[in-house]
């Protein structure tokens, strides 16, 4: 009776990492890097969000639509002229590669501030500062102040730049969020 349960239990591990090989539970597929190698051993990459089709949460005092739905902001006056987003980053194919999230803030204390964080799936994290104000062309700017495996050994610029929709269509989406990352390796800028 024992041999029996032990190879009962045998031919079950047998049969299940059969299954598991043929039939794989989950398809992990990597959408590729679009990744343009500049002259100076940098290299820059575009991703973009479509808004409102890739805004997942958004979060204000008096947000008349909060999304998701019912979702409440701390009515604390700490929390006041603070502004969180979460969406879905797209790269230049328009295909989904990570989450960003973006936080506005103004703070009479500490000054206003704009910080975005990437994060992309099998490549890591960049957190990036930027400039609370625009320029004049409507860009903002900001440095690469920390990352995660791919983007920890790397400095660099982040820029953000609203691209209003002006074809007219139905369903198109009302604008986009354009994001163009600059980076290098440390070890390169310090030379």
């Amino acid at each position: 009776m024992f041999k029996t349960f032990i190879a009962g239990i045998l031919l079950g591990v047998a049969g299940a990492a059969a299954a598991l090989h043929y039939y794989p539970a989950v398809n992990q597929s990597r959408e590729q890097s679009l990744i343009v190698v500049q002259p100076n051993r940098g290299n820059t990459e575009s991703f973009h969000v479509n808004i409102p089709m890739d805004r997942v949460m958004i979060g204000a005092p008096s947000q008349k639509e909060p999304l998701p739905v019912g979702l409440e902001w701390p009515v604390d006056p700490l929390f006041a002229d603070t502004r969180a987003e979460l969406f879905k980053i797209r790269n230049g194919k328009d295909a989904v590669v990570g989450v960003a999230s973006r936080i506005a803030a103004n703070n009479a204390s500490s000054g206003d501030i704009v910080e975005w964080v990437l994060h992309l799936p099998a490549r890591g994290s960049a957190y990036v500062v930027m400039q609370a104000e625009p320029l004049e062309d409507g860009y903002r700017a900001g440095n690469l102040a920390a990352g995660t495996r791919e983007f920890a050994p790397l400095v660099g610029r982040v820029t953000e730049h609203w691209v209003a929709d002006t074809s007219g269509a139905e369903d198109a989406p009302t604008g986009r969020i354009e994001l163009t990352t600059a980076f290098v390796a440390k070890e390169v800028d310090e030379e």
